[in-house]
Parts: structure tokens; C-alpha cells; sequence
């Protein structure tokens, strides 16, 4: 296994930035080749980087430093009235834990969510392959959460990384169909409470961009942690 120490780092060359536009954005990516466990995965969580598909990496912008990465600590974390009602709202759903894996079923509601949600991304139009290579494919011990109606219907899919002693979600896509239920904010409030019940630390949430409105459900979950120059500092309110 290949030991942080040993680890070699690509930079790739200006790109559109995601998140903030008419700014240009690079990237730091672990070489695809290195072999990473899971003591290595959650150490390089800690450092900020993040996993899409077989891809690890973090922004490595020189003049920008808007990309933070965030966690919740999921023994001190309460949820407010609101989600309490989001919570509740949607205790009809069964939740099932499964490899991750193609499905037809998968796709077809990824494709709906991202073509309804998402049409300014960089993940629009969606493809079958785009969905195996950021969602299925993986060398880390990942996994799909589908929470489902009593009657089997697919509401959402949230794909959740095991890390030492927390989780990393990876990312979440759901019905855009039943916006009541808010299956977004759902999905990390039944992440944090499994995590609770595991005794686990941290649910690690990528990163926050202030100028992103997209991200700003992020930090409706308190206390929050951010790591700013290199420390992970508690914040109770943005």
C-alpha cells in the first residue's frame, strides 16, 4: 500500500471554475495509480481532498481560496425544529444499504435530477458512462444508500464513503419530483444519525463555496467544521 508519504501529486491545467463563474480553477489529483487504503483515504480527508469515481483530489487554485472543505461532528450536531420536520416528514422511507453498483433504476432517476436540477452543472447532460465513472466506479469501500417509498419506489440514492472513524458523502441524487420532502437535507440528516449510532466521529460534506448558492444548505447543520489554513476550526454560525 502506498503510504501518504509516498504519495505523488498532478496538477491539471486552468479550467472553468464550477462554482464561481468567469473564474478559472486548477486541481490537484493523487496519481490514479498510487494503491490507497483506508488509512490513507481518511488522512487525505483530513487534508481536504475529496474521491469522484477512482479520482482523488482538491482544489489547487494560486489566487483563490473559496473551496472549503467542511464536515459536521456528528456527536455534537442537533438538528434544528425544521429538519426535525424534514426528519419526520419522511420516516415512511426505507432505507437499504448496497453495493455500488449500475442499475437501470439508478440511472433513470439521476438522469431526471440532473436534467432538473442541475442543467448549469458540469455533470449536464448526463450519460450512463458519466454515472458508472463518478457514482459506481471506486477503489475505496463505498456504497449506496436507496431510501424508498413502502412501496418500492426509488426516492433517492445517496453514495457514502467509508472512512476510519467517520463517513464521506460522496453524493446524493433523489426524486426532484417531491420537493416537500426536501430528500437533499434528508439524506445527511440520516447519515448523521447512523453515524451516531456507529459511535463514529465526522460526516465529511466536500466542500463550501460561499459565493454558491447552491451550497448554502450546507451550512444549515450545526456546529460545523471547516478547515481554514490548515486547521479543522469550529464554527456555530456563517
Amino acid at each position: 500500500m502506498t503510504q501518504l508519504t509516498e504519495l505523488q501529486f498532478y496538477a491539471t491545467p486552468e479550467h472553468d471554475c464550477s462554482y464561481i463563474s468567469d473564474l478559472k480553477a486548477k486541481t490537484l489529483f493523487i496519481d490514479p495509480k498510487s494503491d490507497i487504503d483506508q488509512k490513507v483515504y481518511s488522512q487525505l480527508s483530513e487534508l481536504g481532498f475529496r474521491r469522484s469515481g477512482t479520482h482523488i483530489y482538491r482544489p489547487h487554485c494560486e489566487d483563490c481560496k473559496s473551496c472549503i472543505s467542511i464536515r459536521i461532528p456528528a456527536k455534537s450536531f442537533r438538528m434544528s425544529k425544521s429538519q426535525r420536520r424534514i426528519y419526520n416528514r419522511n420516516k415512511d422511507l426505507i432505507a437499504t444499504k448496497t453495493p455500488t453498483h449500475f442499475s437501470d433504476e439508478h440511472y433513470a432517476l439521476y438522469e431526471k435530477y440532473i436534467n432538473t436540477r442541475h442543467k448549469d452543472g458540469d455533470m449536464y447532460p448526463p450519460s450512463k458512462d458519466q454515472f458508472k465513472s463518478f457514482l459506481v466506479d471506486s477503489k475505496q469501500q463505498s456504497y449506496f444508500i436507496e431510501f424508498r417509498t413502502p412501496d418500492g419506489e426509488l426516492q433517492a440514492v445517496s453514495n457514502m464513503d467509508q472512512l476510519e472513524g467517520s463517513h464521506s458523502a460522496v453524493y446524493t441524487f433523489y426524486n426532484p419530483s417531491e420537493p416537500k420532502r426536501s430528500l437533499g437535507t434528508f439524506a445527511i440528516l440520516w447519515q448523521l444519525e447512523e453515524i451516531k449510532k456507529s459511535a463514529l466521529s465526522y460526516l465529511y460534506l466536500g466542500y463550501w463555496v460561499e459565493e454558491c448558492q447552491k451550497m448554502k444548505y450546507k451550512t444549515s447543520f450545526r456546529p460545523l467544521e471547516l478547515l481554514i489554513s490548515g486547521r479543522w476550526r469550529r464554527i456555530n454560525d456563517i
